[in-house]
């Protein structure tokens, strides 16, 4: 019995892992086929198109005899929540990416669990008792977290790697000379509140789903309704600022296995964990996992893709690691004495209940002769 409590415990960590080794790979695509020309907004659209369609069919057979009414009110968190977390998000980040680079948008997201921590604190989903033990660790490996974000994003450092100088020579020389510096500098400034808008919106995101899972406990029916609305959000943005249909047809190989693959694991089977570990574990542990997805990422940008590893993201990294675990540690340690302060209160109350008496009683049949 314990070993399957332990099990337990140990799930919602396990799917965060996996959750964030699936996004690198969805990150590594979306650069991929935006490098390629990709409309942002036809992205978004396509795949939260197919991830509607994954997941609709799932919730409706999975969930048909737990699932509760879905009330005018619970649809207007749900199309909140699709403009919250998939539709303008995803385009922020997108507009991020491409304008100013991959490892400088990582940063940005490592910023997350920080916001998120911050915006729950109002809404008493998280709380902070600075003299325990866990409130300290929160604390602390929140601002160890961004001090690895800061490192990330200011310190550079020495490559820690010599893939092809020769090419990224070249890369350089061919940016540089089709950008003059001012609007380089303007792309970048644009790039760079796009990625705070996007992380303000990600963090919002988290605190929502807390709510929704409260009143509409089904992870894969929200999250696919979430989806449909967010394509339709998209797919009107994208109409109303470019007329050519062309757009909308996909070139290529790639562009059809990342539509396929960050449909149906991106925003599809991703956001259903993610839902789940909210519900499990609270907006603060899930947004916690964020910062893995840079260092995924990199793991698999050098080897596959040839990008460089620098010494400040490298060590940028690690405080990120260890900021991680200090918070997680603390949450932990949080819900461990929550649930003996509440096993204590039981058996406190069960201790003062008086004892019943039994009343023994004397059938009829046993009086009469």
């Amino acid at each position: 019995m314990a070993d399957l409590k332990s099990c337990d415990e140990w799930k919602p960590f396990i799917a965060m892992i996996t959750i964030d080794f699936a996004f690198s790979i969805v990150n590594i695509l979306l650069k991929k086929v935006l490098d390629e020309g990709i409309n942002r907004l036809v992205l978004i659209t396509y795949r939260l198109s197919i991830s509607a369609i994954f997941l609709g069919p799932i919730g409706y057979f999975r969930e048909r005899g737990s699932r509760p009414p879905l009330t005018f009110r619970i649809l207007c968190y749900l199309f909140l929540s699709a403009i919250v977390g998939a539709s303008l998000t995803q385009c922020f980040f997108l507009i991020g990416i491409q304008y100013t680079s991959a490892t400088f948008s990582c940063a940005f997201i490592n910023m997350v669990p920080v916001v998120t921590f911050i915006m729950a604190l109002p809404f008493k989903m998280e709380t902070v008792h600075i003299k325990s033990n866990s409130g300290k660790a929160k604390v602390l490996g929140t601002l160890v977290c961004v001090a690895g974000a800061m490192l990330l994003t200011l310190i550079r450092g020495a490559p820690l790697f010599n893939n092809s100088p020769g090419q990224a020579v070249t890369r350089a020389m061919d940016h540089s000379l089709k950008l003059s510096q001012t609007k380089r500098a303007g792309r970048w400034t644009f790039g760079c509140i796009a990625l705070l808008v996007g992380t303000l919106l990600w963090s919002g995101w988290f605190v929502l789903q807390s709510h929704i899972g409260r009143r509409y406990p089904c992870q894969c029916s929200s999250t696919a309704i979430m989806s449909f609305f967010g394509a339709i959000q998209s797919a009107i943005l994208c109409l109303s600022t470019e007329r050519s249909l062309s757009i909308w047809v996909l070139k290529g190989k790639i562009e059809i296995i990342t539509v396929l693959y960050a449909g149906i694991i991106g925003s599809g089977l991703c956001y259903v964990g993610m839902s789940w570990c909210v519900k499990k574990r609270g907006p603060v542990f899930t947004a916690a996992f964020s910062p893995l997805v840079q260092i995924m990422a990199a793991m698999l940008d050098v080897p596959i893709l040839h990008e460089e590893l620098y010494l400040g993201s490298l060590l940028g990294s690690i405080f990120v690691i260890i900021g991680l675990y200090i918070l997680l540690w603390g949450k932990n340690k949080e819900m461990q004495n929550h649930a003996t302060r509440v096993a204590q209160e039981a058996e406190e109350i069960k201790e003062q209940e008086p004892p019943l008496q039994v009343v023994s009683t004397v059938s009829c049949d046993s009086r009469c002769p």
